[in-house]
This record gives structure tokens, sequence and C-alpha cells, in this order.
């Protein structure tokens, strides 16, 4: 074979050796994915807080506020996805632990200011790991909805500033944004 034949050598991934080995939680020695093992830890209660913004052409906004889009109640469409959507975490986002929730709730605030949806997903369980990411995904679940619901209206239609407000409970104690 000569070497324009040779097939090109397949990159090696860098192998971290650095300080944040240990705080990479989701690798293993060799720097693979795995899910953390939880088995060790107290079930403490836990909450969360995550909010994210929909911002929607004044006709679909319109629309949306006075309840007249074609799909029907958008709102309540939005808080029914988000509660689900933070039901199946564990299906979506690949090293989630499936936990039991006791409580999702999900709120959607019309802003005529700004055009915008501002969607406000808490959840709560005790449990041995944290509540952040079903908040999250609970947002990011009702924001999908809302764009489904307007896009007749809106093709440019906007999904922002998806974050994690508050979170309490654990071993690394209380977050506020």
């Amino acid at each position: 074979m000569t070497e324009e034949e040779t097939p090109p050598k397949q990159p090696r991934r860098p192998r971290s050796t650095g300080p944040l080995r240990g705080s990479l939680l989701h690798l293993d020695s060799r720097g693979r994915a795995r899910m953390v093992d939880v088995g060790g830890k107290a079930a403490t209660r836990r909450r969360a807080v995550a909010r994210g913004k929909v911002r929607l052409n004044a006709a679909a906004f319109g629309a949306l506020a006075s309840g007249k889009l074609s799909k029907g109640d958008a709102l309540a469409v939005a808080r029914l996805a988000g509660i689900l959507a933070a039901k199946k975490t564990s299906e979506i986002v690949p090293l989630a632990h499936p936990i039991s929730l006791d409580a999702v709730s999900v709120e959607c605030e019309l802003v005529a200011s700004t055009r915008e949806v501002v969607v406000t997903a808490t959840t709560s369980t005790a449990a041995r790991t944290g509540v952040e990411m079903e908040a999250l995904t609970a947002v990011a679940g009702a924001c999908l909805a809302l764009y489904d619901m307007a896009k007749a209206l809106d093709r440019s239609i906007e999904i922002r500033e998806i974050v994690l407000l508050e979170k309490t409970g654990g071993r690394s104690g209380p977050f506020r944004r």
C-alpha cells in the first residue's frame, strides 16, 4: 500500500488527567460517559425552578393572548406538555436518573411589552439526585408546545433563555441565579 492508499488514522481522544477529572462525575476513569452511582446517597427533599421565554410576532402573540389560535388553548397545552416532559426526562436526557416526582407545576405568563410567554416550571421530589433536569426539560417541552401551537402564524418564533433559576437540597447546597 502506498502512502496515498493508507487509510487515515482516527484521531485519538485526549485523556483528561487534569484537575477536572474528579469533578466530571459522568466520566469513568477512561473518560467514557457513564451514569453516576447515587446508591450511597441519602434521599433528601429537592426542588428546582427553571424558566424560558417564547418570543412571538404581533399576530401570533395577539391570537395567543385572545385565545384565538386555530389549534386551541395553547397555554393549557403548554402546561400539560411541560408536565409530561418533566416526567419523561430520563428518557430524553441520556444520563439523567429516572426519579419519582412529587410535584411539577408549569406556569405561562404573557408579557405584552415584549410579545413573550415566560414559562416557569417548578419540580420537587424526595430522592438521591436533584430535579434540575426535570425543571429544565419541563420548560423546554412547554416552549416547544407553544411553538407548535403558534407556528402557523409565525415561523420566526424564538425559544430563548432556558435557565435554572434555583435549586435546593442535595450535597451541593442551594443555588439561586
